[in-house]
């Protein structure tokens, strides 16, 4: 699958909260020619005290982000945007805003996001493959502005919250600020 750009990059986790289980999360984002948006996560750290949920059939899921799961939020023009949440557990989630968190789910299995999760005592690897046209024949091309980020549950319940880019104040991935990353 030929890609017309490949980004890594290392997010970091906000001020305001600790992970002391996770060293750190390497984020690696391409788009094919034919549109489709490859993402991989490397979370890296003690993953005997991480909280990762067990795996399941691939489905539709709420409330992903209450637990250990990747996230990316996808922009062809600000101030509206998708979000895509994705488990460990293989479980997914979809949302379209129209502006700063104002939208709803895409309850839409058509999206079909391709979920792939590898684990080892200290590495929780989680690529996806995301076919950019089923959210609209624009976002195959052209420039998209991306917020890459993730949420880990330690082995208490605590939660650390991981970007490329964290605005100022408490963690907020909708906020246009983390919206870091220009896809051309």
């Amino acid at each position: 699958m030929p890609s017309s750009q490949q980004y890594s990059a290392s997010l970091t986790c906000h001020p305001d909260t600790r992970s002391t289980p996770v060293r750190s999360i390497e984020a690696r984002i391409s788009r094919s020619q034919d549109g489709i948006l490859a993402v991989s996560y490397v979370v890296s750290g003690d993953l005997d005290r991480v909280r990762v949920p067990p795996p399941r059939a691939p489905r539709i899921a709420d409330r992903l982000w209450q637990h250990t799961c990747c996230e990316i939020f996808i922009s062809k023009n600000l101030p509206a945007y998708h979000e895509f949440n994705f488990s460990p557990s293989g479980e997914w989630a979809s949302y379209a805003f129209e502006r700063f968190r104002e939208g709803a789910p895409l309850m839409n299995d058509a999206l079909d996001p391709r979920v792939t999760v590898r684990r080892n005592a200290e590495t929780l690897e989680l690529d996806v493959l995301i076919p950019l046209a089923r959210l609209s024949p624009m976002h195959s091309q052209g420039p998209l502005t991306l917020a890459v980020s993730a949420v880990v549950e330690d082995d208490v319940g605590g939660l650390s919250y991981w970007a490329l880019a964290h605005p100022t104040g408490k963690p907020d991935f909708h906020h246009p600020d983390a919206f870091a990353l220009e896809l051309q």
